[in-house]
This record gives C-alpha cells, sequence and structure tokens, in this order.
C-alpha cells in the first residue's frame, strides 16, 4: 500500500500547497511529500529527523501530543517552539478511522495558511488514509494471530494447519527467505509496527509442562516473536535493524539493562535478542523459532556473546539448547550447584575455556597458578571427575555450560 499513501500525501500537499508528511500513531514514518522551498526554517531538527530515521523520539511525540492531537477530530495548529526543535508552526490532520486515530499527516504553517475549505478537503483525504491504515492493521493483526498460532502449535497436525493459515495470511510471496527474531524479556503488547517485519506476536512462557519462566524470559515468561522478512547481499541485517529499535523499548519497559552489564558475568538478567538461521520454507519457522530463543538464552547465559546472538555464532550453546529443554540434573553439575561452592565452579568454567592452559586460566581469574590447582583438585573431589581425561573434561565444561544456559 505504500504507493496509495504516497499518492495520497501527494495530493494533500496539492490542496495545502505544502509538503505534507505522513506518519501512524506512533509516530513512524509512511510517506513525505517533496521539499522543494528555499525556506531554511522549513528543515527543522524535529522534520529531519523525522524524514532521515523515519521515526520521531519519544519527548517529541510526547510533546505534540500535548496538544490533543490523539482526542482530535480536526486541524490542529501547532506553534513554533525553537527550543524543542520545532522552527516552524504545524498544521495536524488527524487520521482517523470509526473514531479511532490511525495516524497524523503533518505539514508546515505558513501565513497565510490554507482557507476551511482547503482544510476539510483535505481532511477527507485524510479519512481515506485512515480507512487503508485500518485494514493494514487488520491484516497485521491477523498475521500476527496465525504466527503466533504456528509457534505455540504441537507438532503434526496441527503445526501443518497453521502452516497452511499463515501462508494464506501472508499471501503472494510468502514463501521465501525470513528469520526468526526472539526479544526477551517483553513486558505489555506487541508493537504496532517493526521495519521489516512480516508479522510480530508476543509468546508466553514455552513448554507445556513448564511452571517457572526460563533466565531471561518476562514476568510472565514473555517473549516477543518477529519474523523479518529477508532481502540482499547482508540477509540478515534487517533482523538487527529490527532488533536495534526494539531493545530500547523492551530493556525501557523491563527497568534492566541490557545482558552484558551486569555486575555478575554472565548473570542472566537484562534484555538479550537471538536471531534464527534464514529460512525460506515457513514449514521451518517453528525450528527457526527454536534457534532464535536459543541464541537469546545464550546471549543471556554468555556476555561475551553481547546482549545479541545469532544462531550461527553461539557455539556450544547450540548443541546444549537442542539437547534437552530442561536443565539435565546431572550429578557433575549438582556437586558444584551448592552455595558453597560457586568460586570452584567459575574456576573449573574459566580453566575449561582456556583449553586447559593452567597460566591462562590463573591470569583470567587473577589468581596464582598454585590456588587454582588446588581450586580444581577440590572440583575432582566433589565431582569424583579425573580433569586429565578428555572425556571428563569434556562431560565438566558440558554439564557447567548447560547450568549457565538454564541458570
Amino acid at each position: 500500500m505504500k504507493g496509495d499513501y504516497q499518492d495520497l500525501v501527494d495530493e494533500i500537499s496539492a490542496l495545502l500547497g505544502a509538503p505534507a508528511t505522513l506518519e501512524n500513531r506512533d509516530f513512524r514514518l509512511i510517506a513525505f511529500g517533496a521539499h522543494d522551498s528555499d525556506d531554511d526554517l522549513a528543515m527543522d531538527p524535529v522534520r529531519t529527523r523525522s524524514i532521515l530515521t523515519r521515526q520521531s523520539t519519544t519527548a517529541v511525540r510526547s510533546w505534540f501530543e500535548g496538544f490533543g492531537i490523539a482526542r482530535a477530530t480536526g486541524p490542529v495548529r501547532i506553534p513554533a517552539a525553537p527550543d524543542a526543535g520545532v522552527f516552524r508552526g504545524r498544521i495536524c490532520l488527524p487520521v482517523r478511522y470509526r473514531g479511532i486515530v490511525q495516524g497524523y499527516v503533518w505539514l508546515l504553517d505558513q501565513d497565510p495558511g490554507p482557507d476551511e475549505q482547503a482544510l476539510a478537503a483535505a481532511m477527507e483525504v485524510a479519512q481515506r488514509i485512515g480507512l487503508l491504515l485500518a485494514e493494514e492493521a487488520r491484516a497485521g493483526a491477523d498475521l500476527s494471530r496465525e504466527f503466533l498460532a504456528l509457534l505455540t502449535a504441537g507438532r503434526g497436525w496441527q503445526q501443518d494447519m497453521a502452516v497452511a493459515a499463515l501462508r494464506v495470511a501472508l499471501g503472494p510471496g510468502g514463501e521465501g527467505p525470513h528469520a526468526a527474531v526472539c526479544v526477551s524479556p517483553w513486558s505489555g503488547e506487541a508493537p504496532a509496527s517493526v521495519p521489516g517485519a512480516a508479522a510480530v506476536c508476543v509468546v508466553p512462557r514455552r513448554g507445556a509442562g513448564e511452571q517457572e519462566p526460563r533466565p531471561g524470559d518476562g514476568p510472565a515468561g514473555q517473549s516477543l516473536a518477529v519474523l523479518i522478512r529477508l532481502r540482499g547481499t547482508d540477509p540478515l541485517a534487517p533482523a538487527l535493524t529490527a532488533i536495534s529499535r526494539l531493545m530500547p523499548r523492551a530493556v525501557g519497559a523491563a527497568g534492566l539493562p541490557p545482558a552484558g552489564k551486569a555486575a555478575a558475568p554472565g548473570a542472566a538478567t537484562g534484555v538479550t535478542a537471538g536471531v534464527s538461521d534464514p529460512v525460506r520454507a515457513l514449514t521451518a519457522l517453528p525450528a527457526a523459532w527454536q534457534q532464535a530463543t536459543a541464541a537469546a538464552r545464550a546471549a543471556a547465559a554468555g556476555p561475551r556473546l553481547g546482549p545479541v546472538a545469532q544462531w550461527s555464532a553461539i557455539g556450544p550453546y547450540r548443541m546444549l539448547a537442542s539437547v534437552a529443554e530442561e536443565a539435565l540434573d546431572d550429578p557433575v553439575a549438582r556437586a558444584l550447584r551448592g552455595p558453597a561452592n560457586p568460586e570452584l565452579a567459575r574456576t573449573a568454567e574459566v580453566f575449561l575455556d582456556c583449553a586447559g592452559q593452567a597460566g591462562r586460566a590463573a591470569a583470567a581469574l587473577g589468581i596464582h597458578r598454585q590456588t587454582l590447582y588446588y581450586r580444581l583438585s577440590r572440583v575432582e573431589q566433589l565431582t569424583g571427575l579425573d580433569l586429565d581425561e578428555g572425556e571428563d573434561r569434556l562431560l565438566l565444561h558440558m554439564a557447567l555450560k548447560a547450568a549457565r544456559l538454564h541458570g
């Protein structure tokens, strides 16, 4: 519908003799008219940012909403405010459908401004825009519903039916390269729009039998799921762009720092995001979602991965996430899980991360090599393992990483 929006915005620009800008109700840019004026004040910082970044800041949104534009049914004139970066006054045309605001058309005010007849004609065009936005919102709601149904469907015929329904909702071009994105934890509802997204929904806690949320899950185990259309030479770039827009909102809503900023290394706090490998068939989306959630959990478990992790880059966590949905109650991990042994567990993990090189491990831990040897001997006593044996090292390393992944 992008072309339709542009045509209607151009029509309003012609009616009022001024360049118009269309934003949705979240102040995200949809279309804007050409600007050929020599007036330097016409491109003030607020308008420039909106066009260049295709969105407005929260402060700008709050300032404009303070003039009652969300409740208005007719044009609203907003005076200039140089201190707020608004060098020219604005005319706001609320875009509504059946009384519900869908977006806003913005024009630079001028002297003399448009007369009442021209403004009335422009509001009629704005009503046509409102219809298009409402139809698009309904289509997006349908997609979100079908996407959620697919991610939460059981295997077999339920999943087959969910794939078929999503294929119909996506329409032509539905089968194509996509990636799944998981942002966790997520508070509240899904955003109205996400750049490059084919569908977006909030997914509740995973696993029918789960009683407790996992590390990195929201207050009720909620995560945000985004289906991203991929294109171009850098296939995952649209997914990473979407995450860069979503992470600040998730961090602010959860009141948490991004993962990797926590005081304790590897602590499962903060907001993380995971990106799946690209997939072409819709039948592969459930597996892609598992990849994305595993990557988000790995980012929470391993600060070195950063707050955003791609499935292809999480190393051993790929295998550990696939082995079991639940944490394994292995005797090795159980022996080091007690409150008296966190330093021993950390020492063993760093030692194994350093490929068993005592000098590197001691330096990473900031301890003397003899202290390292003493702690490793205590680990052997508690676990019954021999750290000179490769298989025992492998078992301990997997047990420690799995415990970290599952909190």
